[in-house]
């Protein structure tokens, strides 16, 4: 059989069952999101230092806690806003549950300016305040909104807006958007615990289902 005899066996085959064509797709799709989580699983392995213990990154909840979740998140995304009560709860209703918080801001300068905002918050010792205000907001949070919280909670304006500028804040964020890269992590809200990433707000339930089998890979 010739070439061109084979190529037009193999175009009326497809014409004859358009299926395969879809069917391949479809194997093709799974083969690269199972790369993509083996990778991403990879990674989380190779840099637990960054993901867990990274000194920039504020901890809330139990700082001695056993098993620690991780979010990645932007003050101007609206599902960020919608799960931010349930992280609350989950850490009310778990004392031992440690949260690293992780500023990604995706979202443009404004939520660039609010996450450079919180950290900065952190040296005044006022994160959690700060964090748990902003998410009270209403409206988008631009930088004028950023400051009046500030101000509203009692932080030193001055020193905000110094601390701001520290190469060492920058430096978080970006080592955050980096870290989101690598664990595929390609919108707000992300989540890390033990070895699970989980994109996409969720419900109280899953998370702590997920928070305890975390825990139960510790024993």
């Amino acid at each position: 059989m010739s070439q061109n005899e084979f190529d037009q066996r193999v175009r009326d085959y497809i014409l004859a069952h358009p299926e395969v064509l879809v069917e391949a797709l479809q194997s093709l799709d799974a083969r690269q999101r199972a790369g993509e989580a083996a990778a991403a699983k990879a990674a989380l392995a190779e840099r637990a230092d960054d993901l867990f213990r990274d000194k920039e990154s504020p901890v809330g909840g139990n700082a001695q806690g056993d098993v620690t979740l991780v979010e990645f998140f932007d003050y101007n995304c609206p599902y960020c806003r919608q799960v931010a009560p349930i992280m609350e709860q989950a850490v009310a209703d778990d004392p031992q549950l440690r949260i690293v918080y992780k500023e990604f801001p995706i979202l443009g300068p404004d939520s660039l300016f609010a996450a450079k905002a919180a950290l900065a918050a952190d040296r005044q010792g006022k994160y959690g305040e700060f964090h748990k205000a902003l998410y009270a907001v209403k409206t988008r949070v631009t930088e004028a909104v950023v400051l009046k919280v500030a101000a509203e909670i009692g932080l030193d304006a001055a020193r905000l807006k110094s601390d701001m500028q520290q190469p060492e804040i920058e430096g978080s964020i970006g080592r955050n958007a980096e870290l989101a890269q690598a664990l595929k992590i390609t919108g707000t809200p992300g989540f890390v615990v033990g070895d699970q990433i989980f994109p996409g707000a969720t419900d109280l339930e899953t998370m702590k289902k997920l928070i305890e089998q975390a825990r139960a890979m510790r024993k």
